[in-house]
């Protein structure tokens, strides 16, 4: 078995990441971000970063999810590949972004930084980022 192999650790995480995503106001906040999110420009992004805005709390409680969740990936606590089979929601929000992430890190360096590695430093993860791009790639064309 390779060293970097899950264990029962791995899976007890994942589970717990599945439970946590199940809370109601977590599952509200990803419904609105994931099915009323879509920016076309940076002004959109902008504008969900502010606090005024309707979708903010829920955009900040997906993103920092999100954040924790890949960098327990990064850090080597959770197996990439298992936990790219049921977490990868996350990268929809980080392909969302993804044209103006430059931009974003102006205003805050910190931010999609584990989730932008985990798209492009695992395997797991390019392969489900790139479904996710694609797929927003598409609805943006029209």
């Amino acid at each position: 078995m390779p060293a970097n192999a899950p264990d029962h650790h791995d899976a007890e995480i994942v589970l717990k990441l599945y439970e946590l995503r199940r809370e109601p106001v977590m599952r509200e906040s990803r419904d609105a971000i994931n099915g009323q999110f879509m920016p076309k420009t940076f002004e959109d992004v902008a504008a969900i970063a502010k606090m005024d805005h309707p979708l903010n709390r829920a955009y900040r409680q997906v993103n920092t999810y999100w954040e924790m969740v890949y960098g327990l990936i990064k850090h080597g606590t959770l197996n990439a590949d298992l936990a790219m089979e049921s977490n990868g929601e996350g990268m929809l929000l980080l392909a969302k972004v993804w044209p103006w992430l430059d931009r974003i890190r102006e205003i805050n360096p910190r931010s999609f930084k584990n989730a932008e590695w985990v798209a492009t430093q695992t395997e797991a993860g390019k392969y489900v980022f790139g479904i996710f791009q694609a797929r927003i790639e598409k609805q943006r064309a029209g």
